[in-house]
């Protein structure tokens, strides 16, 4: 077999075990996944685009796999990539990922207290976060400074509107301010309890050139409780 034919088999022989290994139901989610082009990698599997070393390098490294993985013969019956964890400081990941919607700010207000309810999302993102109440778990993304640099704008956010704030915990809120609703992404903190017995809590940024909101001051209302953020890193 060439060169050229060997990439392709073992292309194919990758991504049906990346999809396996990982849960996804079909090429377009995994393209998804790793920012490839889905009617790309179709072409080069088919035979119709020309699958060149610096092509094969490239989907190698975009796909985390090793490098030169396309052009080994691979005798693995699971075929999974070739990666040595023993000496390492990373481990593979067992969990499957799991396809949430992707939302923005002002359709997050709609998790108030009642699972998604299917209208518009923006597209989808994937966890392997699981919980009790799958149809409460959404993504989000971080737009602007105030939780930097832990987080920065376009990173995503997953959030589960079924879990109860707790002190330190990090949330989506909705806080109204002069008669409009905004939607904010901050640190829950209690500072203390009412004349009603009602919790007094404060949403702190991270950043603290930001301030901080008071719910003494303006009406606050948890949305959800962020539980994994995910990011993408430029190369």
């Amino acid at each position: 077999m060439d060169k050229i034919a060997l990439r392709r088999k073992n292309l194919r022989t990758a991504i049906d075990a990346a999809n396996k290994r990982l849960g996804f139901k079909s090429d377009i989610a995994f393209c998804e996944h790793f920012d490839l082009n889905a009617s790309h990698i179709s072409q080069l599997i088919n035979g119709h685009g020309s699958f060149g070393e610096r092509a094969a390098r490239n989907l190698e490294k975009k796909a985390g796999w090793q490098s030169g993985l396309l052009d080994e013969i691979l005798e693995d019956e699971t075929h999974h990539p070739k990666v040595n964890v023993s000496e390492s400081n990373v481990s593979l990941l067992d969990s499957p990922l799991q396809a949430i919607p992707l939302l923005d700010y002002v359709q997050a207000g709609l998790f108030h207290e009642v699972g998604y309810d299917g209208i518009n999302p923006l597209g989808t993102s994937w966890t392997t976060y699981k919980s009790p109440r799958p149809e409460c778990v959404f993504s989000l993304k971080v737009e602007g400074k105030s939780m930097s640099p832990e987080f920065q704008p376009g990173d995503e956010i997953v959030v589960d509107s079924s879990l109860e704030a707790k002190p330190g915990a990090l949330v989506i809120a909705q806080e109204v301010q002069h008669g409009q609703a905004k939607t904010t992404f901050k640190k829950y903190r209690v500072i203390g309890i009412n004349e009603f017995g009602v919790d007094v809590i404060e949403l702190v940024p991270l950043n603290s050139d930001f301030p901080t909101l008071n719910s003494n001051q303006i009406d606050i209302s948890i949305i959800g409780v962020v539980v994994a953020h995910n990011r993408r890193f430029k190369y």
